[in-house]
């Protein structure tokens, strides 16, 4: 069975206008400041090591490591759109081929309909190029603080970073003195700030300086204030930091390149970066960065280190305290390193608080990594590098890593976090637009594997991992879910639609007609990273499927381009639909049945109809070949895949195997700090574990909301609140003994709404928030009902009503059961 989404009901469809705010979860107790804690990570000695012990803070635009040593603390920062090559670099030409490809591409298509398949050194030998100016994200440098006297043998040493609070600290005891540090990335103001104190008066002195592996720029302190200067060689691009530091008692002196300290009873400091970068193509540049990263220290340095970090709290908190999480966790008491090398993934509540700290890390790091004001999505590693030519340059790679980097943003309430994902893309139209009528020969946009943030939309020449035209489809289907999740019509017609239907657009010219079937296929088509060049493989079929199947679906919603929606859907009527199911019961990865019965690959590309995508419904015989694949694939992989396998298993609703693959990411693939390793370190494997442990809670791909869906076995008993489902849905759930015990939905929009758990199928009551019973409609385990914008409706298990439900009086109070 496939599912298409062209009609959508009205619980994903809802009334015109912007939808209301997402819900917040009920504010918690409050808790005291560095106290235990089961979602903060802490360790009991500094990091040494930038990628598996340095803890990450981060604002969106900026982000820092943070090192914790004693003698020397080390803060490498990174500022977003510092990047290498683009305009500006030698030979930057946005990877469009001086010679046309059409006809280059026509010979390749013939060769594959004459010999079903070629190889991807020929393909990239006719239709490839080498990289001229791509470039590579870079590190800003590192802030060192050098603490002069410093002891050798400190006690009570606690390095942490919470994740309720967005704080990363750093305490220790010496000589009867103990010293703390406290830093953030505060989204408000765009700056880092930096805490240093003790519990004795005139304790505190230290010398701040500034490195960079780069000979590009100048280093200069007045005032208190570090300034670092200067432009990148490869494309005189300008980028400057400026560092202002604040004591409280003590001396502070200027010295050349560096700000010192002595005797002060505390100290702040406060940080902000910039480039002279634009997202705006052709030149992809601004004004000089001077003024406002000088305006945003100022305004910082004005406030008292208190106005900021509440600041700070109230801007993160209002996204992070949205959802809760509880799975039967504990607060852990070994340091995090430690509670990951005895992880088991077994029964006790110490893998449970290891489990509940990766799904809420995810969510910490995507906040992290992208924030509203962004001129650039989270890229490879998000907003963290350390290198002047990291690994695949921290890019953006979009045969899966960027999309995957935003799977768990609407479903785990973060919708603000996708405002710079949807600039990015929108800003990718102009160049792809070249590239596709310039080297494709057709109409809409296009772009290829990877890109950068200087509009790179034509193609390289990596033989395995250069071809992949589908990319600029799959990238709007972000947009479009965007839409299905918050119902704004306003966004679909101005933001999501024109980008969606260019993407659409390319593939109505630029389908080829199988000879084997007359069916329409992508020709050359390329299953990443894996095997050869085909004609319609099945990745590439399912994408493209979704595409057409959106835009339609959007251009109907919106009443608009009707000669266009014709043409759509007489591309869909001869489209081949990529879901076929091979002779072993497999689903196959290419139109012919090729699949190996040794493969273990550890891209499973030819299951995007089941995740990401929802062409396929758990319980068809799609399905079940699906499972097929994966259990021949087998549960190894890099870190990503693992994580694609977490949402795979989810969307079958087995969350016993579901949470298997989240225990061996946490064993195999995760790192001390918890970041996720491929390797070496790529973010999109921690976000793409948060979202397989929503999908377990929470689905509704399928126009309904299915709640708890893959719990695991493991999870005896728990709750979540604030979880998003499409339609402008917010849930909220219990359960007890593996079973839901309540279900409370709060609709954002007024229409029908269909909810799914198993319990409903037994005996139930459903009540609205003032105790008012609902009369569903109920088909097996799914009901329906009209709901009413702002309303909360609870669904509670029979068995449990008489225990806690709300106090009413009247003819409402006896809550006679909906169901026989």
């Amino acid at each position: 069975m496939t599912h298409s989404p062209s009609r959508l009901p009205a619980v994903l469809a809802p009334a015109a206008g912007l939808a209301p705010p997402a819900r917040a979860a009920a504010e918690p107790a409050a808790r005291q400041e560095g106290a235990p804690d089961d979602l903060t990570l802490w360790y009991d000695r500094p990091a040494t090591d930038w990628e598996t012990q340095a803890l990450p803070i981060g604002n969106g635009p900026l982000g820092a490591k943070i090192f914790g040593g004693v003698a020397t603390e080390q803060l490498q920062f990174n500022e977003k759109t510092l990047w290498t090559g683009g305009p500006g670099s030698p030979g930057y030409d946005f990877g469009n081929r001086k010679t046309p490809l059409p006809d280059a591409i026509a010979e390749v298509q013939r060769q594959i309909d004459r010999d079903g398949t070629m190889a991807p050194d020929a393909v990239a030998a006719k239709l490839g190029r080498p990289k001229t100016g791509f470039g590579a994200y870079q590190t800003f440098g590192d802030l060192y603080l050098d603490f002069a006297g410093a002891p050798l043998n400190p006690t009570a040493y606690r390095r942490e970073l919470s994740l309720r609070d967005a704080v990363a600290r750093v305490t220790y005891a010496a000589d009867g003195v103990t010293y703390s540090r406290e830093y953030f990335a505060g989204h408000p103001g765009n700056v880092i700030a930096g805490r240093l104190s003790a519990d004795r008066r005139g304790k505190v002195s230290f010398t701040l300086r500034h490195t960079s592996p780069r000979d590009d720029k100048t280093v200069t302190a007045a005032g208190g204030r570090l300034t670092i200067r200067g432009a990148l060689s490869d494309n005189t691009m300008k980028f400057e930091a400026q560092v202002q530091v604040i004591n409280q008692g003590g001396t502070r002196t200027d010295d050349g390149d560096k700000v010192t300290v002595t005797g002060a009873d505390s100290a702040v400091f406060v940080l902000s970066a910039g480039t002279d970068y634009a997202g705006d193509y052709p030149a992809y540049r601004g004004p000089d960065p001077h003024a406002k990263v000088t305006a945003a220290v100022d305004a910082a340095a004005g406030k008292s280190y208190d106005q900021l970090k509440q600041a700070h709290l109230a801007d993160y908190r209002g996204l992070f305290d949205r959802v809760k999480l509880d799975i039967g966790q504990s607060t852990p008491t070994v340091p995090t390193d430690r509670l990951r090398r005895a992880y088991t993934g077994g029964g006790s509540a110490d893998d449970r608080a290891l489990e509940a700290l990766m799904f809420a890390y995810g969510r910490y790091l995507l906040i992290s990594s992208s924030r509203e004001n962004d001129l650039l999505p989270a890229n490879l590693q998000g907003v963290w590098n350390n290198s002047t030519s990291p690994p695949w340059s921290a890019d953006y790679h979009v045969n899966i890593n960027l999309q995957m980097n935003y799977w768990p943003a609407e479903q785990t309430n973060l919708d603000e976090t996708t405002r710079p994902y949807d600039r990015y893309i929108s800003a990718m139209v102009a160049p792809g637009a070249k590239t596709a009528r310039e080297m494709y020969g057709a109409r809409g946009w296009v772009v290829g594997n990877e890109t950068n943030p200087f509009g790179f939309t034509g193609v390289h020449d990596w033989a395995t991992a250069f071809w992949f035209p589908e990319a600029a489809a799959w990238t709007t289907q972000q947009l479009y879910d965007r839409y299905r999740f918050t119902g704004d019509l306003g966004y679909l017609r101005d933001t999501a639609y024109p980008v969606i239907k260019g993407a659409a657009e390319f593939w109505l010219d630029f389908l080829h007609t199988d000879p084997r079937d007359g069916t329409l296929v992508v020709s050359p088509s390329y299953s990443p990273e894996h095997g050869d060049f085909s004609a319609g493989a099945s990745m590439s079929q399912q994408i493209v499927r979704e595409v057409l199947t959106n835009a339609l679906a959007a251009a109907q919603r919106l009443g608009v381009d009707g000669n266009f929606q014709a043409e759509v859907k007489a591309k869909l009527a001869t489209l081949d639909p990529g879901i076929r199911v091979g002779s072993r019961g497999q689903l196959q990865e290419w139109k012919s049945d090729w699949d190996a019965t040794t493969d273990d690959h550890r891209h499973v590309s030819h299951l995007y109809a089941l995740h990401p995508g929802n062409q396929i419904t758990a319980g068809t015989p799609e399905a079940e070949a699906a499972k097929v694949s994966l259990a021949a694939r087998g549960d190894g992989g890099t870190g990503w895949s693992k994580a694609w396998k977490i949402n795979f298993w989810a969307r079958l609703l087995d969350g016993d195997h579901a949470l298997k693959m989240l225990s061996e990411q946490i064993k195999t693939s995760t790192l001390d700090n918890l970041w996720d390793t491929h390797p070496p370190f790529q973010i999109d494997g921690n976000l793409g574990a948060t979202s397989g442990v929503a999908e377990m809670l929470v689905q509704s791909q399928h126009d309904y909301v299915h709640v708890l869906p893959a719990l695991p076995s493991a999870w005896k008993n728990g709750s979540f609140s604030g979880l998003r489902a499409r339609g402008d849905v917010t849930v909220d759930a219990t359960w007890k003994n593996g079973a839901a015990d309540t279900i409370t939905v709060h609709p954002g929009s007024t229409g029908p709404i269909r909810v799914r758990s198993g319990f409903i199928a037994g005996r139930h009551r459903v009540h609205d928030e003032k105790g008012h019973e609902v009369g569903p409609h109920r088909d097996g385990d799914t009901l329906t009902w009209n709901a009413t914008a702002g309303k909360a409706y609870t669904i509670q298990n029979e068995a449990a009503v008489a225990v806690i439900a709300p106090a009413a009086t009247g003819p409402d109070a006896s809550f006679p059961s909906s169901s026989p």
